[in-house]
């Protein structure tokens, strides 16, 4: 087994540090977070960070690099307009999705650099991703700034749902396999998984 000590860490080349981190903590989620500027102008970005943070209310939360080097499109959309939108990344979109992580100026929409398209709802304000097997509204509740590196979690409360109706089971549970929705290890890596093992809901066993 490979050790990486503290001092060995941080004395690693930047891009192989990069990838070591991202990737040691597992899969991660495939989420195009969807935005609109005050002046109309479409932004949608790929997110590996959105994690669940309760059901009562309904909060998902997502973690953004520090503002203060570069601009974050999507930050300064959902500050402006309280409102943005989660998509479940599906495989035909993978190669698109990922490219939205380039910076682009906030002049430009990533849907005219990409073929992903917006979609509109219900005269819902920011775009969801069209195709999408898995559509969520968002409010924007509030936001912690992480003191170690200056990151941030953006926390939001889920308004509606949209759902491809082949993904929900009987009790609730969504599965995720049978769109095709990939993982995210690392920056760069996807994966799609083909199948799961549910193991329900465990009480702590009593012995004779």
């Amino acid at each position: 087994m490979i050790h990486y000590s503290e001092e060995d860490i941080e004395g690693l080349d930047k891009v192989f540090r990069i990838n070591l981190i991202n990737s040691c903590s597992g899969y991660k989620s495939a989420n195009l977070i969807g935005t609109k500027s005050k002046s109309g102008i479409a932004n949608v970005a790929v997110f590996s960070s959105i994690v669940h943070l309760g059901s009562n209310p309904p909060l998902l939360g997502f973690f953004l690099r520090p503002t203060e080097i570069f601009p974050r499109n999507t930050y300064t959309n959902i500050k402006e307009t309280g409102v943005y939108t989660i998509n479940s990344i599906f495989k035909e979109v993978i190669d698109d999705a990922h490219h939205t992580s380039a910076k682009y100026d906030k002049t430009i929409s990533e849907f005219s650099v990409t073929n992903l398209n917006e979609e509109y709802i219900d005269q819902i304000y920011p775009p969801f991703i069209k195709n999408s097997p898995i559509k969520i509204e968002m409010k924007f509740v509030e936001e912690i700034k992480i003191k170690a590196n200056k990151s941030r979690l953006i926390i939001g409360k889920i308004i509606s749902l949209y759902i491809e109706k082949k993904l929900l089971e009987k009790d609730g549970f969504l599965s995720l396999n049978k769109a095709g929705i990939p993982t995210i290890s690392g920056c760069d890596g996807y994966s799609i998984p083909k199948n799961y093992n549910r193991k329900g809901y465990q009480k702590p066993r009593i012995k004779p």
